[in-house]
């Protein structure tokens, strides 16, 4: 078993004063990683992860119960992309800039959508599959970073 530590810092110097802050969080017990960089096509949408309750539940799947990191990072410099974290019933969808992660801390119960702005915080659902297609008409790279426990 290993530890994942996650460290985001931001940093701004705004009129000659530092801004920012460091936080540090760490994972115990992980005992599988999955990485990987694709290339996701324009026009298209791919599928870059997916996730059951075994990892035999389906081809390829991550455990949706051990996985507590996930992370997708655009690896363009010039081209956004949107990444679509899909339930068995809806999905969240959210613009990664160029450079830019979206980080997700489990993927069990980890999303709901609501045609609503008054959050009501029912039950999450659990993440079925992550897809991803390029905001524009050239190719992005994706990686895809995940450790489970």
């Amino acid at each position: 078993m290993a530890d994942l530590t996650t460290t985001i810092t931001e940093n701004v110097v705004l009129n000659g004063s530092v801004r920012g802050s460091t936080n540090t969080l760490t994972t115990t017990g992980i005992v599988d990683v999955f990485e990987r960089i694709l290339t996701c096509t324009h026009s298209q949408v791919t599928t870059v992860a997916v996730f059951n309750s075994t990892p035999y539940g389906a081809d390829g799947a991550l455990d949706v119960e051990n996985c507590k990191y996930l992370r997708v990072t655009n690896l363009s410099t010039d081209q956004d992309m949107k990444v679509a974290f899909v339930t068995s019933t809806l999905n969240n969808t959210v613009n990664v800039r160029a450079g830019g992660s979206h980080i997700l801390y489990q993927t069990e119960e980890a999303m709901i959508g609501a045609n609503s702005t008054t959050p009501t915080f029912p039950t999450l659902q659990d993440l079925v599959t992550v897809e991803v297609k390029p905001s524009a008409t050239t190719d992005v790279q994706v990686e895809v970073f995940a450790a489970l426990v």
